[in-house]
């Protein structure tokens, strides 16, 4: 019944179970207060079968969790649920100077490190408390087809990592905040209805998009915020030289400077880098002086940028604490 539903469906939206449902339906409970079956996260997904015939669930109930967290690609189909997002944290204070392994520390600095395909997170802060010390990553994804819904991302410099060549993520209703490159990564990245908080004049996003993709980092509907007193943001800058970034049909404030976009002082990344925008609103999205080799998308173009293109071209399926709560069906 469900493979029929599936090749009908292009969006499927289902009404969700209470998260007190959640936690008696859940394969493991992390609690605290030694209610569950651990005390720690990375214990219960240690706990979690290796490459599972169906989706593993972990419920955590509220509190702090001062922990490195990882998810090795052996943990696929895993979801981890959060009994709410305020107050439901994983924390870590790692940094560039002090992990100390050289130019390529920050890979290293991230509260959460996501390995697997079909990953999914909800209802969970992540952060990186590290303060303005400069790289601290608090969500560094590398797998394929992972969700994160309901989220907060907490940090400064290089908060999320969307990593991985072929990886494709999608962020839905989350919150992130930094100061500087603090979205970054050459995976692609759909982030849709999220809050996006500039904490610093700086920059919001650097793609290093590869060659050839055709999308990179994709905002969606997003709230563009910031600080009191922050009052010159770049909506992004080239990481790599084929970057790719687009905001379409977001709300920007008047922080965002006019030129909008920067070329890392590179005149030759304005040959190669993409930097997209369309019909986004508020004092912020003017266009009239934005940098000449950026670009405002037309209707025909702007169409380009559904869900079923950027995540083609396998079929994805999201959950939800055990529940479906959207269906992709993409182009085979």
């Amino acid at each position: 019944m469900l493979n029929a539903f599936i090749k009908v469906a292009l969006f499927v939206i289902l009404l969700l179970p209470g998260y007190a449902l959640f936690s008696a339906n859940a394969d493991f409970v992390v609690a605290q207060d030694g209610s569950g079956n651990y005390t720690s996260i990375q214990k219960a997904i240690d706990a979690c079968k290796a490459f599972p015939e169906s989706r593993v669930t972990i419920f955590v109930k509220n509190g702090v969790y001062h922990e490195k967290v990882q998810v090795p690609s052996c943990n696929s189909q895993l979801t981890i649920i959060g009994e709410s997002a305020a107050e439901t944290i994983i924390s870590y204070d790692d940094y560039f100077d002090k992990i100390n392994r050289g130019r390529n520390s920050t890979f290293y600095t991230s509260t959460l490190l996501v390995q697997a395909n079909d990953f999914m997170l909800e209802n969970i802060t992540v952060e990186n408390t590290a303060g303005p010390v400069g790289q601290a990553v608090a969500l560094h994804v590398e797998g394929d087809r992972c969700v994160f819904r309901n989220c907060r991302f907490l940090g400064n410099q290089d908060t999320v990592y969307a990593a991985g060549r072929f990886s494709r993520q999608y962020f839905i209703n989350c919150y992130v905040e930094g100061t500087t490159d603090f979205i970054f990564g050459e995976a692609t990245a759909l982030f849709e209805k999220c809050t996006i908080h500039a904490k610093a004049n700086s920059f919001l996003t650097a793609a290093s998009t590869p060659e050839g993709k055709p999308f990179g980092l994709v905002f969606l509907k997003c709230k563009i915020t910031a600080h009191s007193g922050v009052n010159k943001v770049y909506l992004g800058r080239p990481w790599r030289k084929f970057a790719k970034t687009a905001f379409l049909n977001c709300e920007m404030g008047s922080f965002i400077v006019p030129e909008g976009w920067d070329n890392w002082s590179n005149p030759e990344n304005e040959k190669t880098a993409q930097f997209v925008e369309f019909k986004n609103n508020g004092l912020g999205a003017d266009t009239s002086k934005r940098v000449r080799w950026s670009a405002q998308l037309g209707n025909d173009e702007a169409l380009k940028f559904t869900i079923e293109n950027i995540f083609a071209p396998l079929s994805w399926e999201v959950f939800s604490g055990g529940e479906m709560v959207r269906v992709i069906k993409l182009k085979i």
